[in-house]
């Protein structure tokens, strides 16, 4: 078969969402001995960006010995990516000076609202000899945007590549024709495809576009991208072989697919149903893809919040805030760490000595634990809490006990257990931190400010030892960065009263403490 479009495989950047671009070295080798054997044009290894306020990782600044060890290991084309939003023609010097002689094509990825003020970056970049790739996003909500359809001519002359991009995963094989029909009325300029998966439709919408005259199209090794992620380099690949004899090598294709397999496993990238309603309603999938990967939600409280969304609705319920006049010297937050049911014991006998001490569970884990206990007991309900404390308890008994909701409206709606209907209140704000609103831990401390707590004891925060998770990593962070946030306030006393790998929290023996 003579190809007479281009294959991208953009593994490496749109990967980088799930492993915040940080790959291992060895995976990276594999990865560019492996394409030296397939039939795929351009290698797009990440980023070029100005700094950002958080850690991102490596290939998404793609540092100059990045570059020279990819050009040294691949033969083929090397593509980088910059973020419109984020980049402006002053910028360019500084951030693709250090690309020529090794990057081929420089993508940019643009919101089709900031279109007109692209072009000018465009144009910046190529003065300095670069292919320009023009990555429009959203292309299912394109016909609404009629300032960016009359404008597309004027990339003629500038880019080498016009993009489709199904950002949200939810276009259709007649989609891709009609919308390669308009581009193509537009412009003269090298038309290409990147397809989402929420739907499963990656494959045929890329073929269609192929059909309809596509120059490029992208696809990455096991479909690793953000979200749903994307079409399958080896699935597009196979079918090419099968469908035009296109000649491939299968065991450099399986050498590559292998390792990205097995990560998979770990980071658990694909579509599924949270995923395909986002895509069916043309919703943005970096909320959707916090939501699924942490784990903190349950499958219907996404869907439930996408159908909010969808419907530009808000939160189902509004509830009375917290108002409670009694106030308690100490708190004991309680997690779901298996430290909350094996020391419950001596945590009970903790409790029974603290009279003016509240019990405030971030989790249903131990929860049934200490039902007994008479000390004023809070349940916080973020994310999925409520339904899973209902299947924790067979009855509630609502004596001494409060349910405590985060701020209206909630980003995934309400559900509470309607025997604890009479005693749930929400929070009217959450003041002492400036992120993670919506977490249990941070629930549970404005609580107990709210309560007037001085003294903050932790137990079952037990933190997470050896193959640790992603997502268990992420969740770890989080709560360091809260429990910091904490303790800012300098008149607080806060301890973990069970063995912790916190290390924003002061250990203490519940034993030495009863």
């Amino acid at each position: 078969m003579d190809k007479t479009f281009k294959i991208l495989d953009c593994t490496l950047r749109d990967g980088g969402y799930y492993t915040n671009w940080d790959f291992d070295k060895n995976l990276v080798k594999t990865y560019f001995s492996a394409f030296n054997n397939l039939p795929v044009d351009y290698l797009e290894l990440g980023y070029r960006s100005n700094p950002m306020k958080n850690y991102l990782g490596e290939y998404f600044y793609c540092p100059q010995y990045v570059l020279e060890e990819s050009k040294a290991l691949s033969d083929k084309k090397l593509v980088i990516i910059l973020n419109e939003k984020d980049v402006r023609a002053e910028h360019v010097p500084d951030l693709l000076g250090p690309c020529i002689g090794f990057i081929t094509l420089v993508r940019i990825a643009i919101d089709p609202k900031n279109f007109k003020r692209a072009l000018s970056l465009a144009e910046a970049v190529k003065k300095l000899g670069f292919e320009v790739g023009f990555n429009v996003m959203y292309m299912s909500a394109w016909e609404s945007e009629k300032d960016f359809l009359s404008q597309i001519k004027e990339v003629d002359g500038i880019a080498d590549y016009f993009y489709m991009v199904d950002s949200f995963g939810g276009v259709y094989p007649d989609d891709v024709r009609r919308t390669f029909d308009i581009v193509r009325n537009q412009t003269n300029t090298e038309i290409g495809f990147h397809g989402h998966n929420n739907l499963q439709l990656a494959l045929i919408n890329t073929l269609t576009a192929i059909n309809c005259g596509a120059n490029i199209v992208d696809a990455t090794v096991t479909g690793m991208g953000r979200g749903a992620g994307n079409l399958q380099t080896e699935l597009l690949l196979t079918a090419l072989n099968a469908k035009e004899g296109l000649e491939l090598d299968f065991n450099s294709l399986s050498r590559v697919v292998g390792p990205f397999a097995e990560m998979q496993k770990d980071y658990e990238w694909g579509t599924n149903l949270p995923y395909m309603v986002s895509g069916a309603n043309s919703l943005p999938q970096k909320e959707v893809m916090s939501w699924v990967t942490k784990r903190f939600y349950s499958l219907n409280s996404i869907i439930r919040a996408l159908s909010n969304q969808s419907k530009g609705l808000k939160d189902n319920i509004d509830l009375k805030n917290l108002n409670e006049n009694k106030k308690y010297k100490s708190a004991l937050i309680i997690g779901g760490g298996p430290t909350g049911k094996m020391h419950s014991k001596a945590i009970k006998e903790f409790i029974k000595n603290h009279e003016e001490l509240c019990v405030i569970h971030v989790s249903s884990k131990n929860a049934q634990e200490y039902k007994d206990v008479k000390n004023l007991q809070i349940h916080c309900l973020a994310g999925n809490e409520g339904h899973r404390l209902e299947e924790s308890y067979e009855n509630i008994n609502i004596k001494d006990k409060l349910v405590i909701l985060p701020p209206y409206p909630r980003t995934m709606g309400t559900y509470i257990p309607k025997s604890l209907e009479p005693v749930a209140f929400q929070l009217k704000d959450i003041s002492f931190t400036d992120k993670y609103y919506e977490s249990v831990t941070s629930l549970a401390i404005e609580t107990a400010l709210h309560l007037g707590v001085e003294n903050f004891y932790f137990a079952g925060y037990d933190g997470y030892n050896e193959d640790i998770k992603p997502q268990e990593l992420e969740l770890f962070n989080e709560n360091e960065y809260i429990i910091e946030s904490l303790k800012k306030n300098s008149n607080l006393s806060v301890s973990s009263i069970t063995p912790t790998l916190y290390e924003s929290l002061e250990s203490k023996s519940v034993f030495s403490l009863i």
